[in-house]
């Protein structure tokens, strides 16, 4: 049975203590024993509502059946664990993790990995250094609609891919979570380039491996919160690629993507993804009712169990990804021209 402590119970903390909730029900080799966070108000069981999907924060958890602490020390030497799920605010997320690996705890952390890859270079290291595991919770790997695009793209069902194209929008007219200040600066959060837009990032590293070059027309909307809007071109030998990202939009929150093969188109939109065989019919593609939340947290119980290594989400691969998003903001500051991948 693997012992864990959440730490942070903000937006994404509550997300994962509902999916733990769950898996524990169920019978999964997994313990939540203790949750910290330094607001004892987060502690309080009518945590409030709250899911850009409809997924998260659906009703108030009893946390007495949990050791509640405020100091990140103060659990790790009082608990036996045997990992550390980190919810914190992304600037945060280095500093705690390469803490919990050094103390001899294998780590889950909420995305993005950190704010720019010398943060994700150091996690990497201290992975190695302690042989302990690290994996980032890029959810977009484990969402059923996603995995059904990497199969595709990986067993060449329509052949090799023309043209890609994924948007992602929050929504109410500001930062989609912005009672949390954090997310407002960009010097903590990375704004929406980093926050939001990484996971169309993560998905084309994922699916595609590393673009030589980005261009980036991307704006700053709210004052002080890094790149609220982006739009990406990502440059690959034979095929094209392209990103949107809007967290300041107003309509509700939306993510899709339409990928064109060489004998057939992929499309998700409006929830289904809907496959477009050359010479054939239009069917919509098998899914899943399962999110990318609870499927990426089980996989990470599974793999760590039977100590087999997070072939699908390797921390390498996350900081690749964060190596992209940061080539964007140059190009981004450069209005548009071609930033390589360092």
């Amino acid at each position: 049975m693997l012992r864990v402590g959440l730490v942070g119970i903000g937006f994404m903390g509550r997300g994962h203590l509902e999916q733990y909730m769950r898996l524990m029900s169920e019978g999964a080799p997994v313990k939540l024993v203790a949750l910290c966070d330094i607001d004892p108000k987060k502690f309080d069981t009518t945590l409030a509502k709250g899911g850009n999907l409809g997924n998260l924060g659906k009703g108030a958890i009893d946390v007495s059946q949990f050791k509640l602490y405020q100091d990140f020390d103060d659990m790790i030497a009082k608990e036996k664990l045997d990992y550390i799920d980190i919810a914190l605010p992304t600037f945060l997320h280095s500093y705690y993790a390469i803490r919990a690996m050094k103390a001899g705890l294998h780590v889950l952390c909420e995305k993005p990995m950190a704010l720019n890859p010398e943060q994700c270079a150091l996690m990497v290291d201290a992975s190695k250094e302690t042989g302990k595991t690290l994996m980032i919770a890029q959810c977009l790997r484990f969402w059923p609609v996603y995995e059904i695009l990497k199969k595709y793209v990986v067993e060449g069902t329509y052949g090799a891919p023309i043209d890609a194209f994924f948007i992602r929008c929050g929504g109410g007219g500001a930062p989609q979570w912005s009672h949390q200040d954090w997310l407002r600066d960009e010097f903590r959060s990375g704004g929406g380039l980093l926050d939001q837009h990484v996971h169309d990032v993560d998905m084309i590293n994922d699916l595609f491996g590393m673009p030589e070059a980005v261009s980036t027309l991307a704006r700053n909307v709210h004052p002080g919160s890094g790149f609220d809007a982006v739009s990406t071109h990502y440059r690959f030998d034979d095929f094209i690629v392209a990103a949107q990202d809007n967290w300041s939009h107003f309509a509700p929150f939306m993510m899709r993507y339409r990928v064109h093969f060489e004998r057939g188109s992929l499309v998700y939109e409006n929830g289904i993804v809907t496959a477009y065989p050359e010479g054939g019919e239009p069917f919509v593609a098998e899914d899943s009712a399962e999110t990318g939340y609870y499927r990426e947290i089980k996989y990470f119980i599974e793999q760590l169990r039977i100590g087999l290594p997070m072939w699908r989400c390797t921390p390498e691969s996350t900081l690749n990804t964060i190596r992209i998003a940061a080539a964007e903001r140059v190009s981004a500051l450069n209005r548009g021209e071609w930033a390589e991948i360092v």
